[in-house]
């Protein structure tokens, strides 16, 4: 089970995570990330859409396994990092192997976008054109 201080819970941070954050998918699995400047560690959040899946214990399985894959991962994902993972409704009959493989190549494509972005915004030091 992810630990509690790792979890996403605030409908806020989702938004923000969800719109604002770097993006990459597979056909399991889309993940979005953002850098904050919190240095408590990492958020995790998951998001199983009833119009992806539409039974409920079919969304809890997939949501205790992107949990528990995710606690795999935690030492891998840098601090300060908000991760919102949504489920594909073939995440449902694919097997945990492939689920897992599945994150890790999202995880690592939206974590390189999220660390080039955070290069990109990051104000330069420079002189702003002013002539002396």
């Amino acid at each position: 089970m992810l630990p509690r201080a790792h979890r996403m819970v605030d409908p806020a941070d989702f938004r923000t995570t969800s719109r604002q954050g770097a993006r990459a998918g597979t056909p399991l699995v889309v993940v979005h990330c953002r850098t904050d400047e919190d240095p408590h560690g990492c958020l995790v959040g998951f998001v199983v859409p009833k119009r992806e899946i539409k039974r409920a214990t079919g969304r809890n399985r997939v949501k205790r396994q992107l949990r528990h894959l995710m606690r795999e991962r935690l030492a891998h994902i840098p601090s300060g990092t908000h991760i919102v993972i949504r489920a594909n409704a073939a995440a449902l009959e694919s097997s945990y192997e492939e689920l897992g493989n599945q994150l890790d190549n999202a995880l690592g494509r939206a974590l390189r976008k999220c660390r080039t972005r955070r290069s990109t915004s990051l104000p330069q030091q420079a002189d702003n054109g002013a002539r002396q």
